[in-house]
């Protein structure tokens, strides 16, 4: 079974954006290339089982085992350490991908607190949308009663979208709550 919003995409959003950009190939229409979801874990360089919790927050999260990431470089004044491991992070891909938008979408960002819409500003010039959640508790996933610290996490949905316009449009049409300016 294919997912719900991959579905949709192939059916409806494509023939409309493609009408809405005003594009001659049908090929040119922006989609969706990845979802990075990245929890970054500051204290993890004096305590390394803080990792552990994280990691496996992250996998009920988006349903695959997360990546331990590590630190590029030393940094004195954050008493990071080249190669310290300092965070985890999943890159979804094909219907994976979908399924996580669809949830974030219609379940995630609801249940956020005094939600009023996503940014609209948090596009990086190239198509691509980062969205930044305070904590792990608005998944449904989570149990609340076995967290024992809030973390914070920046979602990345890359797409094809040559410009940050098309790719708005395109999130648009998925659905994304965005803020009215």
């Amino acid at each position: 079974m294919a997912a719900r919003l991959k579905e949709r995409f192939n059916k409806e959003i494509a023939a409309a954006l493609q009408k809405e950009l005003q594009l001659n190939n049908p090929m040119a229409v922006p989609r969706l290339h990845k979802i990075v979801v990245n929890m970054g874990i500051g204290e993890a360089t004096q305590n390394p089982k803080l990792l552990d919790p994280a990691a496996s927050e992250l996998s009920q999260i988006t349903g695959q085992k997360p990546v331990i990431t590590k630190a590029k470089k030393s940094i004195a004044q954050f008493k990071v350490r080249e190669g310290q491991s300092i965070g985890a992070m999943v890159t979804l891909r094909g219907d994976h991908m979908y399924e996580f938008l669809d949830r974030l979408i219609n379940v995630v960002l609801p249940r956020v607190r005094d939600f009023r819409g996503v940014s609209t500003k948090s596009f990086d010039g190239r198509g691509n949308y980062t969205l930044g959640l305070r904590d792990q508790l608005i998944f449904p996933e989570i149990d609340y009663a076995k967290v024992d610290k809030l973390k914070g996490m920046n979602v990345t949905i890359v797409t094809t979208a040559k410009d940050d316009n098309s790719a708005r449009a395109l999130l648009r049409h998925f659905g994304m709550p965005f803020r009215a300016a």
